[in-house]
């Protein structure tokens, strides 16, 4: 195969937009015949300058020009928005405070800017995007795992292998800007994640286990399906360095939101063991997912699983949830909708107004002004969700 091609019902995240050049072979495939690609996301921090107040000034640092996040993106020095706090709102008063109003153009037509501008365009109005640049995988590159690994990737570089333009069953193999702007948080927070024990919901390619590892002592990354998991894991296995280095380790499980139960099966790939499983309800305090509020079934199947973990687990928790606001014209109704949000957005409010004798959930925004470090563009319909559970 000489080139991607994209078919009508396939999804691209916009992370991936930028496609490798025309010249370059499909060298490997996964087990289901997908192209992977290997792509580097780079860290705008210094390890070294790291401390233990987890203020603003550990590990951050001012951003050379040339490593600048793109143009309507937020800098470590200068992050997006007014600067006034929106945590400790309720979602309706949230609501009130954000424009839920789809981009319209002066004929009333959805206006959704998504391809950056192409380089040879003249006189351009900003500064180009940085571009990512997915690296095809070489044939000796496939057992790139373990010390070869570290050799290869300093700590402000993330490889992540990921596969481009899927099915909508598969968006879980590709990297989102949910992820990213997750990944961000958890670097800012870092006393909410030290040295703690945490689990990811939907983990897909893993790159938010792999950050969260750098300071967590223990990450669950789950999600369903074998393909899946195994493309996790290596990359949990190309990053080592990165845990290591934080004192963390990565363990890759499956955790199937439509089922009650944890697979202990020995058998199966990716199944707990019952000293995880014991471990995970005894010191879990912070569950997080990015990007998984795509389907409506799905949504629900989440938040009933979060619900079930959050009452197993022996310790209050904090769960960190990351989704982007789409806009889509649907034939149904004739009119820009946003209908998986909304499905969300509703989920997050039954969730609060449950009656539950012995927990309590609080529901509050986190305002995305917390310092960007890693390279996407930080767009206002990205929006990050606190949900705290608290014995009553």
């Amino acid at each position: 195969m000489d080139e991607v091609t994209f078919k009508s019902n396939t999804v691209l995240s916009d992370v991936h937009l930028y496609t490798p050049n025309h010249r370059h072979l499909m060298v490997r495939l996964n087990s289901v015949g997908q192209p992977v690609f290997l792509s580097q996301f780079k860290l705008l921090w210094s390890r070294d300058s790291w401390t233990d107040s987890g203020t603003e000034d550990s590990g951050l640092r001012d951003v050379p020009p040339q490593e600048a996040p793109p143009a309507g993106s937020a800098s470590p020095r200068s992050p997006p928005g007014s600067g006034h706090s929106h945590e400790g709102l309720s979602p309706q008063a949230w609501a009130d405070t954000t424009s839920q109003e789809a981009p319209l153009d002066e004929d009333g037509d959805l206006d959704v800017v998504r391809r950056p501008r192409a380089a040879s365009d003249l006189d351009p109005a900003e500064p180009p995007r940085d571009k990512v640049h997915p690296m095809i995988l070489a044939q000796e590159e496939d057992d790139l795992t373990g010390d070869q690994a570290q050799e290869s990737c300093p700590d402000s570089i993330i490889k992540i292998e990921h596969t481009m333009a899927t099915p909508l069953e598969d968006v879980g193999k590709q990297v989102w800007r949910g992820a990213l702007l997750l990944a961000d948080y958890i670097l800012f927070q870092r006393d909410l994640f030290q040295g703690r024990t945490v689990l990811e919901l939907g983990a897909g390619t893993g790159l938010v286990s792999i950050v969260a590892a750098t300071v967590a002592r223990t990450v669950y990354c789950t999600d369903v399906g074998t393909d899946l998991l195994a493309m996790c894991q290596r990359n949990v296995a190309l990053n080592s360095h990165l845990a290591t280095a934080g004192g963390g380790v990565v363990k890759v499980k499956e955790l199937d939101w439509l089922k009650d139960d944890l697979c202990t099966d020995p058998n199966v790939p990716f199944s707990w063991s019952e000293e995880d499983i014991a471990d995970l309800y005894d010191h879990t305090t912070v569950l997080f997912a990015a990007e998984v509020f795509y389907d409506d079934d799905l949504t629900d199947a989440l938040f009933n699983t979060l619900s079930r973990l959050v009452r197993r687990l022996k310790n209050a928790c904090t769960a960190i949830l990351s989704v982007e606001r789409r806009f889509n014209f649907t034939l149904r109704h004739l009119d820009v909708t946003c209908e998986a949000y909304d499905h969300f957005r509703a989920s997050l409010n039954a969730l609060e107004k449950l009656a539950d004798s012995r927990l309590r959930f609080m529901v509050e925004p986190v305002e995305a002004s917390f310092p960007q470090l890693l390279i996407y563009e930080r767009i206002r319909q990205l929006e990050l969700w606190k949900i705290i559970a608290e014995p009553t």
